[in-house]
């Protein structure tokens, strides 16, 4: 749903829609569903505790806010493909952070799929022709890759005390109150939606390319660690590459597809390390267990 939610994007902006204002409609509207939904169904599910108001505002505003944007805007200004392959550096960031910031011995194996990481994504953002991406482009997408990992992570560590639904509604409402600041709501470019196929097109992206994918997505990383969860997303380049290919003729050369398959080998390689789960979990829910388990003989 991820990979296709890129070519339903670049349909609205080809059409001139902006790329920050199909963040706020991405936000929005999965707001809006899930308010409604919750609150039909089960209201009480919309309650959270006062101290993790912060917790979610920092995911709802950097973690989704801040990913829709990078990503729309890195797809506006390069081939799909490319944008995401370089996004999907989040999990392998994942994991470097836990080695380096908080001391986890994931093995060496990591640093071997680092530098295979940054080989295919030299060969995908053609660095060896540095004229032929646009540098801006480039950014966002290595931005996006950054917020995404942020999103994995607070994901995670909020589905240890709510379900997917009462996370994503504060994080996308969150999201919502951000852009209606950055951008006002009655400014929105509602001429850009005076059509039945740009409507569809926004209603995709708002459920197919946003709310049910990050449902599935907050979902999985409640079962396993963040990391394991990303592995299977990691093929979101490889099949929005193949939909960029079929609905925008958009084609990769072979350097950038050896190089995008590089960067998926180099994550697959690292999710086949053997790592006991206490190590690769955020440092919170580590700690905690780690707290709760008796100590071990002298």
């Amino acid at each position: 749903m991820w990979a296709l939610n890129g070519s339903l994007a670049r349909y609205l902006l080809d059409d001139g829609v902006d790329a920050l204002r199909l963040s706020q409609m991405r936000s929005l509207l999965s707001w809006l569903i899930l308010v409604a939904a919750i609150g039909t169904v089960s209201p009480v599910m919309l309650r959270i505790e006062r101290e993790d108001v912060p917790r979610l505002a920092f995911l709802g505003i950097v973690g989704l806010a801040g990913v829709h944007a990078t990503y729309f805007f890195a797809i506006d200004r390069l081939q799909i493909g490319v944008a995401l392959t370089i996004q999907y550096l989040g999990p392998l960031l994942i994991l470097v952070w836990l080695v380096v910031f908080h001391r986890r011995r994931l093995g060496r194996g990591l640093w071997g799929a680092a530098a295979l990481s940054l080989a295919g994504c030299f060969l995908v953002v053609r660095a060896y022709d540095a004229g032929s991406l646009d540098v801006l482009g480039v950014a966002a997408a290595f931005a996006a890759a950054v917020t995404f990992a942020i999103y994995l992570v607070g994901s995670e560590r909020a589905g240890r005390r709510y379900a997917p639904v009462t996370t994503l509604v504060w994080a996308f409402g969150f999201a919502s109150l951000f852009w209606a600041f950055a951008q006002p709501l009655w400014a929105f470019p509602v001429e850009r939606f005076d059509d039945f196929a740009n409507v569809a097109l926004g209603l995709g992206v708002a459920l197919v390319g946003t709310l049910i994918p990050f449902v599935l997505m907050v979902s999985a990383v409640r079962c396993i660690p963040a990391p394991r969860a990303a592995v299977v997303a990691t093929l979101e380049p490889v099949l929005a590459a193949i939909f960029a290919w079929v609905l925008h003729a958009e084609a990769l050369s072979p350097a950038q597809i050896a190089g995008g398959l590089l960067v998926v080998c180099a994550v697959v390689w690292v999710q086949m390390q053997r790592i006991s789960p206490e190590m690769e979990t955020a440092p919170e829910q580590t700690s905690r267990k780690l707290q709760a388990a008796p100590s071990a003989p002298p």
